[in-house]
């Protein structure tokens, strides 16, 4: 009896689990990005002739190896860093995937819906519910758009140039759309015999399209790798501390992290870089409040003759209890003057704060750290002779709507200072600094990445990675980049694509309420 459950749940599911698998080797590491495009072709296949209710435990259990497999890395920082066991950790992972799998659930439910009660082919109807799934994600519940599929094609540069059209969803769409479209040409003779007067012709049209479509998207590829646009030369100088996270806020190691910055930095001003960064809360005290450590940075500064950027915990209201922080960038000009700052603006929900706190008084931060921080609220970008740039602090880079919001008025560059100490030598540094990359092409905007352990870099406006460090390592790097003072259409216009998607299921769905209604009841 239990042979005949298990294989019932195979032959109804496997190809799901295979699905899921199959995603987890597009990703960093190992990043066999090619498998993206047909991943996804044995659970397409499996969601034909499935009852909604089976196709939602399809794509649910699609999700469950597809997100533990690229986010197992969290388990790292509650597991090393929260105090929080080995199996309550991965637990706290576990339950994280199946949130998250309620996404390619509902993707499953949907296709499986439509695929049987209308003539539209899987390569139209796949690309478009997953874009919409994948949009709500980024945003519902504070957002998390990890392991967006559009990333693991951060190597395909040819192909993902589109993003400053479409965004990383775009990129989405093209794999669902080839992985929608071999599944097509498998269920051809299925859906001609199962659905009378099946427009054939009608889907090689379809076909024809894509295959114009993707043609159109790497010619457009090409086309913007060659092409020069207009911008400055500047040169920057990229410390990465290498602190240990356990080391960050020990008093007794304090004058030994701001000398090892000082040290770097110093190397680094032989070069004369026009602006010196440093990482994501890379001074060990407040900076502003402790006189002495304040003044000695800002004397150290004044005899660099350049820029210093670099990340600190700022007071912003004493009289409050609790205190008041921010996670902040600060900019010194190269008289030691304060001419930016910077609050961050997405806090980590259990990470840097408790979400409903008054709800979730029992709950505590995950991480530990100093305290929980207040978000800022301006989109600022920071002005100097090291020219107009925006900072996004840590996993603010994986918003896409949010750092398109600097760049409505144009800029010159990006800058992200983060601490990625926290997930060890997981894949989670690597996934994270890939996903920069395609802020760089959605933007039309140089990268430089600072991070205290790794992975810093400079990756150009184009999405290829110039230079790039390894993970925790003690070094710098010298970067000299051209800016881009190109305004995409991203930029412009936003998430316009994302909303024709959500537009398009909407009507879908309108025509198919009354087989909608009746899922619902079976359920």
């Amino acid at each position: 009896m239990l042979n005949f459950k298990l294989k019932t749940f195979l032959i109804l599911h496997g190809p799901s689990i295979i699905s899921g698998l199959l995603l987890i080797l597009c990703f960093p590491k190992p990043e066999l990005y090619y498998l993206a495009w047909i991943a996804l072709v044995p659970f397409l296949i499996s969601l034909y002739n499935k009852k909604p209710k089976q196709a939602f435990y399809s794509g649910f259990l699609l999700g469950i190896p597809y997100f533990f497999g690229t986010l197992y890395w969290i388990y790292h920082s509650i597991n090393h860093y929260g105090g929080v066991s080995f199996l309550g950790s991965l637990s706290i992972v576990v339950l994280l995937c199946f949130y998250l799998s309620i996404y390619t659930g509902i993707f499953g439910f949907i296709f499986s819906l439509t695929i049987q009660n209308t003539k539209l082919p899987g390569l139209i109807l796949a690309p478009v519910f997953w874009v919409v799934c994948e949009f709500i994600r980024s945003y519902a519940f504070t957002g998390f758009p990890w392991s967006s599929i559009g990333y693991s094609q951060v190597k395909f540069l040819s192909i993902i140039q589109i993003a400053d059209i479409t965004g990383i969803y775009g990129v989405s769409f093209l794999i669902l759309s080839v992985n929608g479209a071999i599944s097509d040409v498998i269920l051809l003779k299925k859906r001609v015999k199962t659905i009378p007067l099946f427009p054939k012709y009608q889907f090689y049209l379809w076909l024809t399209s894509l295959c114009i479509l993707i043609s159109i998207s790497f010619l457009y590829g090409q086309i913007k790798l060659i092409q020069e646009r207009p911008g400055k030369t500047i040169t920057a100088g990229i410390i990465q501390g290498n602190i240990e996270q356990d080391k960050k806020w020990d008093s007794s190691y304090q004058n030994e992290v701001i000398n090892i910055y000082k040290e770097l930095t110093l190397d680094a001003s032989n070069k004369k870089p026009d602006i010196i960064i440093w990482p994501e809360t890379a001074l060990p005290f407040f900076f502003g409040e402790d006189i002495s450590l304040t003044n000695n940075i800002v004397e150290f500064q004044k005899n660099l003759s350049t820029n210093l950027l670099f990340g600190t915990i700022l007071f912003k209201d004493k009289k409050k209890q609790p205190f008041q922080l921010s996670n902040s960038a600060v900019l010194l000009d190269e008289t030691g003057k304060v001419i930016f700052i910077y609050d961050k603006i997405h806090m980590v929900p259990f990470g840097e704060y408790v979400p409903l706190r008054k709800i979730l008084f029992f709950i505590d931060k995950l991480v530990t750290g100093i305290g929980d921080y207040t978000p800022g609220k301006s989109y600022i970008k920071a002005k100097s002779s090291a020219g107009n740039f925006a900072v996004l602090i840590c996993y603010e880079v994986i918003f896409p709507g949010l750092v398109r919001k600097f760049f409505t008025d144009n800029g010159d560059y990006i800058v992200n200072i983060t601490n990625d100490a926290w997930f060890g030598k997981t894949s989670g540094p690597y996934q994270h600094f890939s996903m920069a990359v395609f802020r760089a092409i959605e933007n039309r905007k140089p990268v430089i990445r600072a991070a205290n352990t790794g992975i810093s870099g400079l990756i150009d406006s184009n999405g290829k990675i110039v230079a790039k460090t390894d993970l925790f390592q003690r070094t710098f790097l010298i970067e000299r980049f051209k800016t881009d003072s190109t305004k995409s259409f991203y930029s412009r216009y936003g998430d316009l694509f994302s909303y024709f998607c959500i537009i398009f299921t909407v009507i879908l769905i309108s025509n198919l309420s009354t087989k909608l209604k009746n899922c619902f009841k079976e359920v």
